[in-house]
């Protein structure tokens, strides 16, 4: 990528800073625990030495309330997770989570994705990026701040190891299908569908609360998953 592209990527806001309501819970969360879980965004660190090994590190952009993040962290132990989530209400319920569950393989990022991936993630080092129900900006004059740019999975692609994959999911079609087109496009990516198109949601995967009542009222769901090159997708257990 070049530097007139990486500028271009750093100028999409996909999302609004708000500040929502942080509970009593997740304040004593952020505050008591802030330093054992969340990273510094202006500092340099070796993954291996943050999570004290070396092991297969997916990141998840935009986590929500981190519900899902923790089961799929729960679920597999020998995979490190990096959440990047601006939303400190967010944080904090992941933080609970990854305290009553007493998991030690995720860490986090309250920060713009954008900035993280660019700054502070490696190129050519993660065996998976995801981004599950992003903001659709249904308007058409807002389709200009959907993540999911040429620019965006440009910069994915970029930071994937060979074999590593990219998994998109949403509940609207229409930008399901702009998802589809633009990564169809990025060169050195390929669709694991055998269709060449959508794909079943994977088992890794939890069902979220959001997701349940959308499937409830008949909506769609879009599962788009592609690997780099040709190497072997990350299997998880």
């Amino acid at each position: 990528m070049t530097f007139s592209e990486a500028s271009q990527t750093r100028k999409i806001r996909s999302f609004i800073r708000r500040q929502g309501r942080v509970t009593p819970g997740q304040q004593q969360a952020l505050e008591k625990h802030w330093g054992d879980y969340c990273l510094d965004a202006q500092t340099d660190y070796e993954f291996s030495e943050v999570f004290g090994r070396i092991a297969p590190t997916i990141v998840e952009i935009g986590f929500g309330n981190g519900d899902s993040l923790a089961q799929m962290a729960e679920a597999n132990p020998k995979l490190n997770y990096i959440g990047i989530e601006v939303h400190r209400p967010g944080v904090g319920h992941l933080i609970l989570e990854l305290e009553r569950r007493g998991l030690t393989n995720v860490r986090i990022y309250c920060h713009d994705a954008l900035e993280i991936l660019e700054r502070s993630i490696a190129d050519n080092s993660l065996a998976g990026v995801h981004l599950f129900f992003p903001d659709p900006w249904p308007k058409k004059r807002h389709h200009k701040r959907r993540i999911v740019q040429v620019e965006f999975v440009a910069l994915v692609t970029r930071k994937l190891k060979n074999g590593g994959y990219f998994h998109a999911a949403t509940d609207w079609q229409h930008y399901a299908e702009q998802m589809l087109q633009v990564v169809s496009a990025t060169e050195g990516l390929v669709n694991v569908s055998a269709t060449g198109d959508f794909c079943a949601r994977p088992s890794y995967r939890p069902l979220t609360k959001f997701e349940n009542r959308g499937v409830r009222l008949g909506h769609g769901i879009w599962d788009l998953i592609v690997t780099k090159v040709q190497g072997t997708r990350l299997q998880h257990e």
